[in-house]
């Protein structure tokens, strides 16, 4: 192997001088990276483990150069790369780097031989009989999909942790985990994972340090463990991120007090803070192929009055919305468990079928046992202005509709007041909200106007969504949600419209803004906003009382800030209640770009309609385009 090495040094400097006679070394940038023979791991993990790297192909991209100390040193990181990862006999044979024909660049080709795998036999747990058999169980079934595998290091030490957490999060804070391995035929080894649980303890005093206009109180009531309970890793966690959830603090730290001694049974705690800023002004300016050009101020104070009670003010400007809420937060209603919200608005909606403005607010407790998962009730009393567009007026087979909906057909023009109290549920597990790449949510609502409420309507409306992340590999991410909704009238007057049953029955107790109308830059794609969706004998958008949607999207990065998106949209809304038909979906696919920002990424789709609407009309006119461009902020979903 020393031969070899030594062998492979002699490539490295004559490959430098080769370089160097053309040009300086630093001003070769790299093309690409190329390895043959790998086929047991993963290529573009092996890339990321190195200092070598291929610049971007974009021109505004990173460039990367030729450095041969560098270069060299990586040689030696794809070897030991293999050998963490259980291939003992890994090696590089031999390596090529080709200039181009400017001799400015340089691709390089590297060659290696993986040799067998060492494979782990089995894993067996010895010592945990501390630990309740369910548990023992559950640890051992994370364990087990190792075997098989090679004997990867990384995912080994991974693994020891997990198991010595275990024990921390069930009552043993001075728990050891030691590994050993034993011989199991050829290439195979039996992994034994051997605990040293230590002493039973509890929680001891819980010392908060830190915090100057937060409260003590404020602090504690975040905490999901107190004085004598079982010591557990996990809720000092939990606490941790409840603290950081306030946006009270800048720095939080939840840790055991190291100066305990190894067989105590009771573990002081100890609760550091630093407070940040309390009162906070956000000012954005932005551009969307929707709403246009877009300004928002936001004023928050996230302690006012003290107990981390919130209060807001924010204002915005849009093509599509405008106007001005107010919202105050009292987080500890009843327990620490729940809170209870007041929000008032004067907000003027501007769609491409309808405007709204709308007077009044809204009251909603919310539990949420864990930041995960959480459930509310809200009640919202509104008064609303609404107005249809100068097309729909024109289009003579609406106007008994517009008439039955209350709406003036001289002007479109509809008063009223929307009572409905809502019940919603949600869990979320993705490990992000801005650029999620695993995990899932779920949501479900359900509304109700009229009946017992006072106000002008008279429905009921559930409606549910789910969100699923899966991450192939180290970069790639399948993206997928379905929504699906539903608002059935309660009692009124039908009015059938048209001769025949295309259109059916329309409803005079739902609102005609609370219709569904699909497509745009969070819907159908291929498609502008509002597109989607039952129209009059003449094309015009109506709206449907029924809806299905979903999407797919495979993501994949480009550079460090850039990645690709290639996406499916399907769905459709559908004139009655409860009436879905997927024989009647409208699809479409098409490419996207994302550039990351620290706000989330910046999003351009250009979707491409699969099954046109025929006689589809866009501001009046026949739309003869089947595809469109969208820009906006943050993932589609």
């Amino acid at each position: 192997m020393s031969s070899e090495r030594g062998f492979l040094r002699v490539l490295v400097l004559a490959a430098a001088v080769t370089v160097g006679a053309c040009r300086e070394e630093g001003d070769v940038q790299i093309a690409s990276i190329h390895f043959n023979g790998v086929e047991q791991i993963d290529e573009g993990a092996l890339k990321g483990a190195l200092q070598t790297r291929e610049g971007s192909w974009v021109p505004w991209g990173r460039k990367r150069y030729f450095d041969r100390r560098g270069f060299e040193a990586d040689l030696k990181r794809i070897e030991a790369f293999y050998h963490d990862r259980g291939f003992p006999d890994a090696h590089v044979t031999s390596f090529d780097v080709a200039l181009n024909d400017t001799q400015d660049k340089v691709s390089i080709t590297v060659n290696i031989s993986e040799g067998e795998p060492i494979r782990l036999a089995a894993v067996e747990l010895d010592g945990f009989d501390v630990l309740s058999e369910r548990d023992r169980k559950a640890l051992q079934d994370s364990l087990d999909p190792l075997v098989g595998e090679p004997i990867d290091r990384i995912t080994v030490r991974a693994a020891r942790d997990r198991a010595l957490n275990e024990l921390r999060d069930h009552g043993y804070p001075h728990a050891d985990v030691t590994l050993s391995e034993r011989d199991a035929g050829p290439r195979q080894r039996r992994l034994i994972f051997q605990a040293n649980p230590g002493v039973l303890a509890h929680f001891g005093n819980i010392e908060i340090a830190g915090y100057m206009s937060v409260g003590e109180n404020t602090i504690r009531r975040q905490l999901t463990f107190k004085s004598g309970d079982l010591f557990s890793l996990r809720e000092m966690r939990a606490s941790q991120r409840q603290l950081y959830g306030l946006e009270l603090f800048e720095f939080v730290n939840v840790e055991p007090d190291e100066t305990v001694a190894v067989d105590s049974p009771v573990v002081p705690v100890r609760v550091t803070v630093a407070e940040g800023k309390q009162q906070r002004v956000n000012f954005g300016v932005g551009y969307g192929s929707e709403e246009q050009v877009r300004a928002r101020i936001r004023w928050d104070h996230v302690n006012f009055l003290g107990g981390a009670r919130q209060l807001g003010l924010e204002a915005k400007w849009s093509s599509l919305d405008r106007g001005v809420r107010a919202a105050y937060e009292e987080p500890y209603f009843l327990s620490p468990h729940f809170s209870l919200a007041f929000q008032g608005q004067a907000w003027q909606d501007h769609e491409p079928v309808y405007s709204l403005d709308t007077l009044g607010g809204r009251v909603t407790l919310l539990h949420q046992s864990n930041p995960r998962t959480a459930w509310s009730v809200s009640y919202s009393d509104e008064f609303q202005r609404s107005f249809v567009t100068r097309e729909a007026l024109e289009d003579l087979s609406l106007r008994d509709e517009l008439i039955a909906l209350g709406l003036d057909p001289t002007d479109g023009e509809f008063k009223g007041r929307l009572s409905l109290i809502a019940f919603e549920a949600s869990r979320n597990t993705a490990d992000s909200l801005l650029n999620a790449r695993s995990g899932y949510g779920m949501s479900a609502r359900v509304e109700q106007a009229g009946g017992w409420l006072p106000g002008s309507f008279n429905y009921w409306s559930p409606n549910g969504e789910a969100r699923y992340y899966l991450p192939i590999g180290r970069s790639v991410v399948f993206a997928n949600r379905v929504r699906a909704g539903t608002i059935d009238p309660l009692g009124g007057s039908l009015l059938r419209i048209g001769t025949t049953d295309t259109l059916g029955d329309l409803q005079a107790n739902v609102p005609f803004w609370k219709r569904y109308f699909l497509g745009g830059s969070q819907s159908l794609r291929g498609w502008g906003r509002y597109e989607v969706g039952p129209t009059s004998p003449f094309g015009l958008p109506i709206g449907g009382l029924t809806m299905f949607e979903g999407s797919s999207e495979v993501r994949f990065p480009l550079t460090d800030k850039v990645a690709a998106v290639a996406f499916l949209d399907l769905g459709n809304g559908w004139l009655r209640s409860w009436d879905f038909n997927l024989n009647d979906l409208r699809y479409d696919v098409g490419p996207g770009l994302r550039y990351m920002t620290p706000v989330g990424p910046l999003r351009v789709d250009v979707g491409f309609q699969l099954n046109p609407i025929p006689n589809l009309k866009v501001n009046g006119e026949p739309e003869q385009r089947h595809w469109r461009v969208h820009f906006s902020v943050g993932q589609a979903f």
